[in-house]
């Protein structure tokens, strides 16, 4: 019986923050249409923030409304959205932050995408 883990959770937000920048960057994802979709449109609109490389180096605390969506993603299905160019745009490493800041945290080498969580 699968059992959904902080740290699923966490990998399920990385992939989401990264698929939903993609499709909302008129980037296109490559995965097929799988019903967690809608998930990455909230976390888009709620975390995107908090993610995207773009928004400098530092590391900034997500949100209430943010920590919302994290909680409720399917991380299995999320993290199977995640593909190198949603890499490109989102920081992984922020992604692992803002997922222990709403208690998801990821456990160390758990991969998501490509990305795998460094040891602590």
């Amino acid at each position: 019986m699968a059992v959904f883990t902080p740290r699923l959770r966490f990998s399920a937000f990385a992939i989401l923050m990264v698929a939903g920048i993609i499709i909302f960057s008129n980037h296109q994802v490559s995965a097929k249409k799988t019903p967690c979709q809608n998930s990455v449109r909230s976390l888009v609109s709620k975390c995107s923030t908090y993610v995207l490389k773009s928004s400098g180096p530092e590391l900034i605390k997500p949100s209430t409304e943010c920590c919302g969506v994290v909680k409720t993603v399917d991380v299995p299905c999320v993290c199977n959205l995640v593909t190198k160019e949603i890499e490109e745009v989102i920081d992984m490493a922020k992604v692992v932050y803002v997922a222990g800041c709403c208690d998801n945290k990821l456990a160390p080498g758990t991969k998501c995408g490509s990305y795998r969580v460094p040891a602590a």
